[in-house]
């Protein structure tokens, strides 16, 4: 069991609303990775496939789950005993169920007109507080933790992120337009900053104020800022469109060249005439 089994549903800072999952079904998709995980070990926290999904709906090319599923959940060839697996037909149609749903709430929020991060219509990721749930945990229980290496605040979601970014290196590099890869690279930049730990002196609780404050105003801040690249970079990908393949073609003799067959005849007498 890892620290974060061990915490709350009300860790979660996700803004909810009724067009959103609700805490119910964000605790069904836990559950099942949770499930998932007694069959292999290395299936992600949801958090991390919140950050993760984010990437693939601001990806330059639309990425299919039968090519992303396996990435993600750790997923073999079907008949791989050892590989993660669903524990059957109905659950895995009911996490794709979720899945799908909470794909098309991402999407239709990035792509709403926000001023504000404050807007219920803005993108809210669902990610966690671990060091705040607990230092708000009863003494005897926070102290068990003692030495437990706690994720800073969101830390998880950016490198879900970064892990679709990584896997799929070809759909994110820089377009040849050097302003947008300027505004690629930062966008990118800011969702990386949040991978790394927060190290600034814990100045505000996320739960409320009367809960010992556990993030840092620069975290916070920075958080604010790679919410707003996600939301750059959908709108990068969208204007520019898929990556278009380059068509080589060969070289053609000039007619009065010697064929390419090896026939000794000019081209133009040989595979040229047709």
């Amino acid at each position: 069991m890892t620290s974060q089994d061990k915490l709350p549903a009300a860790t979660s800072v996700a803004h909810a609303s009724p067009e959103w999952l609700s805490a119910d079904q964000f605790d069904e998709l836990d559950a099942i990775l949770d499930d998932l995980r007694t069959r292999h070990d290395e299936t992600p926290q949801w958090e991390f496939c919140e950050g993760f999904m984010a990437a693939l709906v601001c990806c330059r090319r639309p990425i299919t789950a039968d090519e992303y599923l396996a990435v993600l959940l750790g997923l073999g060839e079907a008949g791989e005993a050892d590989a993660g697996s669903f524990a059957d037909a109905a659950q895995q149609q009911r996490f794709m169920a979720l899945w799908q749903r909470r794909w098309l709430e991402v999407a239709e929020a990035l792509d709403r007109e926000v001023e504000s991060l404050e807007d219920d219509a803005a993108y809210h990721p669902e990610v966690m507080d671990v060091r705040g749930a607990v230092a708000a945990l009863p003494p005897e229980e926070r102290e068990a933790m003692t030495g437990e290496d706690l994720p800073s605040f969101a830390q998880v979601w950016a490198l879900g992120f970064m892990f679709a970014v990584e896997n799929w290196p070809e759909e994110w590099a820089a377009p040849r337009d050097k302003d947008a890869a300027k505004w690629l690279d930062a966008s990118l930049q800011a969702i990386v900053a949040m991978t790394e730990d927060d190290t600034g002196k814990p100045e505000i609780s996320i739960f409320n104020d009367e809960d010992p404050p556990s993030v840092s105003l620069a975290r916070l801040n920075a958080f604010g800022e790679a919410i707003w690249a996600v939301y750059d970079l959908r709108e990068i990908w969208r204007s520019i469109g898929p990556r278009v393949e380059t068509v080589r073609k060969e070289a053609t003799p000039g007619r009065n060249d010697l064929c390419f067959c090896g026939s000794g005849k000019k081209y133009k007498k040989c595979h040229g005439a047709t």
